[in-house]
């Protein structure tokens, strides 16, 4: 593995989330195999999952973690070619860069969408810049688009989850969730472009009209508004709010009650339920789902170790 950037990047994912799964049985199985390298953690918005998560995992594995909070701690950074900085940023990220691969052997990048330009966010220029100059392997710590690390989590998870009986394959959801603010699609894309890709499960989307994502994650993903038929069957339930893609960035109204309770799951299969944190109780999850047998969302977030301690595993057995 060079870089980890999408499932593009993951190769065989059965054999990541093993992988993953077996660093969960013993974490310091190979902890040699990152002595004496550095791995850089940059984030140019807040992070605590992803943050905590890959510092444990490259303690893991013998490696040192250093954190740097770009947005807070250094200087604001320049992405355009060509650009005269006479204005608020101070460093390019074409000096910035090959710094931080002098400094490290690998580059964790952490990037938010503007939410304003949705062509702009997705052509994803601020992560593939940091590709382009640093010349080490880049993970990414979530961009604009999607969130790789939490992606491979979650088919962590549903895979210690699967259900005992004889089922060819489980019915997954996606389910959109209410929020108090716009939020940006790549947890979502990320999540549908994983399943997809994994072929395992049978992945239904569910969200309200005017918030479908966009059709190259999504794929041939059955795409519904009737959250109440999606749920009919269900083992494993995703909640995640997302603004709109196609009236990009906005909150649109929407018509009936999405926040996901007690009394919709009863047609369900019994699903465990998940979300990538942090959550809005009774906003987006009620208290009654979240504290229930049914959630593993406790599960899922400590399973962020294992995804990334599989894919740092991946880039140094690459760079030996």
């Amino acid at each position: 593995m060079k870089n980890f950037l999408s499932v593009k990047d993951a190769g065989n994912i059965d054999s990541l989330i093993k992988t993953a799964l077996d660093l969960k049985k013993n974490p310091l199985s190979n902890q040699s195999l990152g002595k004496g390298k550095r791995i850089g953690l940059l984030f140019l918005n807040p992070s605590m999952r992803t943050r905590l998560s890959t510092q444990i995992a490259a303690q893991n594995l013998g490696m040192e973690a250093i954190v740097f909070n770009a947005s807070q701690e250094g200087w604001s950074f320049e992405f355009e070619e060509g650009a005269i900085m006479n204005g608020s940023t101070a460093e390019h990220v074409k000096d910035a860069a090959p710094i931080l691969g002098n400094y490290f052997d690998i580059l964790g990048v952490r990037t938010f969408p503007s939410l304003k330009n949705r062509e702009e966010d997705y052509a994803e220029k601020i992560l593939h810049q940091f590709v382009k100059y640093c010349g080490i392997p880049v993970i990414s710590l979530e961009s604009a688009t999607v969130h790789p690390l939490q992606s491979l989590t979650d088919l962590i998870t549903i895979s210690e989850n699967l259900p005992l009986k004889n089922k060819t394959k489980p019915k997954v959801v996606l389910t959109w969730a209410p929020h108090v603010k716009p939020l940006p699609q790549c947890v979502a894309n990320s999540f549908s472009e994983w399943v997809n890709t994994w072929k395992h499960t049978d992945f239904v989307i569910a969200n309200p009209k005017g918030y479908n994502l966009d059709k190259n994650f999504t794929k041939d993903a059955t795409i519904t508004d009737d959250q109440e038929e999606a749920l009919k069957d269900a083992d494993f339930v995703y909640v995640k709010n997302w603004s709109s893609f196609e009236d990009y960035g906005r909150i649109l109204p929407v018509e009936n009650d999405w926040l996901l309770c007690e009394k919709k799951l009863q047609v369900t299969n019994n699903a465990k339920i998940m979300h990538c944190l942090p959550v809005r109780r009774n906003v987006e999850l009620s208290d009654e789902i979240l504290d229930s047998k049914n959630s593993i969302i406790t599960e899922e977030a400590g399973n962020r170790v294992w995804a990334a301690q599989a894919v740092l595993s991946s880039i140094l057995n690459s760079l030996s």
